[in-house]
């Protein structure tokens, strides 16, 4: 694909000449990041792509009405990779009883909870019970170092689970999330030492490719990617050299098509 070029499906771009970016990033995990159940199943296919996540937004962007027809058929679709539905009652009880119900979608199902509801409430207490009696979790909506050392502390000894910290939102006000990014890998390690179940860490709402090296180097083992940055990745590991040649080769056929003279 040629500097300019929009065209491919996201699953035909992924495996177009990414293979040697990728594997210098030495095996950090990506997630699609969407609500699309076509885009799914393409990426499904892709060994690329290690699991999915969704959230109401995405959905209903994507125009989904019905939460458990939507969620049995992506669980069905992601073929065992795992995949995150999030909760979205605001009341605690509310969290707890849909968090049970999403669990039971699939064994490769997370159940996303907020780390508070709308009212600054922590759901941790919550997440260590629904931990502890065996349900996957997705602790999400982090942006604070405190909030990853309560959740993982709250995950200590419970079933596997992720800590998804939303690094693109801190760097939005200023503020560099790589050092919070590595503190944040070295909590959730010692959180999981001497446990067979792994607390994952999860580099969320990234905002260009540049962020998989930063998480791979932070020491996340996860890092959330959209279908915009999917349709990317091709770019990882190219040679610069040529990148600059296929720029100024796009300029002169714009500027050809255009008709422009002077």
């Amino acid at each position: 694909m040629r500097a300019g070029d929009g065209g491919g499906s996201v699953s035909s771009v992924v495996g177009n000449g990414v293979s040697g970016g990728l594997a210098a990033l030495g095996g950090i995990k990506i997630f699609a990041d969407g609500a699309s159940l076509p885009e799914l199943r393409e990426l499904s296919l892709d060994s690329r792509i290690s699991g999915f996540t969704t959230n109401p937004t995405l959905m209903r962007k994507a125009g989904v009405e019905d939460y458990r027809a939507f969620a049995r058929e992506a669980t069905q679709i992601a073929g065992g990779k795992p995949i995150s539905f999030e909760v979205f009652a605001d009341d605690l009880p509310g969290m707890a009883r849909q968090a049970r119900e999403i669990a039971r979608f699939g064994e490769n199902v997370y159940v996303k909870l907020p780390i508070t509801n709308t009212q600054r409430v922590s759901v941790l207490p919550m997440a260590r019970e629904l931990s502890h009696a065996g349900i996957k979790l997705n602790i999400t909506a982090i942006c604070t170092s405190r909030q990853v050392e309560e959740s993982a502390e709250a995950l200590r000894g419970g079933a596997p689970a992720v800590v998804s910290v939303f690094a693109g939102r801190v760097a939005d006000t200023g503020r560099d999330p790589i050092p919070m990014m590595r503190a944040a890998a070295a909590t959730c390690a010692a959180a999981c030492a001497g446990s067979s179940a792994a607390i994952e860490l999860l580099w969320a709402s990234p905002r260009e490719l540049l962020n998989l090296v930063h998480a791979q180097q932070a020491g996340c083992q996860i890092i959330t990617v959209t279908s915009d940055l999917l349709k990317k990745l091709f770019l990882l590991g190219k040679d610069l050299e040529e990148f600059s040649l296929e720029t100024v080769q796009m300029f002169h056929r714009d500027a050809c098509a255009a008709g422009y003279e002077l």
